[in-house]
C-alpha cells in the first residue's frame, strides 16, 4: 500500500494553497482533495493519478519520499 506520510493538505495551506484556492483556480479537483483528505485521515491506500501526485510534488518542491511511502500487505 502507498500512503501520505505528511498531511499534504496542511502543506499546501502552509504554502498559501488552501483548499477554496486548490478548487477555484482548478489546480486539484474537489473529488481529488476528498480522496486526499480521506486517504490522510484513514490512513489508508492513496487513489489519485500521477499528474495530481505530480502537481503535489512541483506545490510542495517537496521529494517523493518526503510525501508518500510504501507499506507492504500483510
Amino acid at each position: 500500500m502507498i500512503r501520505f506520510k505528511i498531511n499534504v493538505l496542511e502543506e499546501l495551506k502552509k504554502r498559501g494553497y488552501n483548499t477554496t484556492k486548490l478548487r477555484n483556480d482548478k489546480i486539484i479537483p474537489e473529488g481529488t482533495i476528498t480522496k486526499i483528505r480521506n486517504a490522510y485521515n484513514t490512513n489508508s491506500n492513496i487513489n489519485i493519478s500521477t499528474n495530481t501526485i505530480n502537481t503535489i510534488y512541483a506545490l510542495l518542491h517537496l521529494q517523493p519520499g518526503t510525501i508518500l511511502e510504501y507499506i507492504p500487505d500483510e
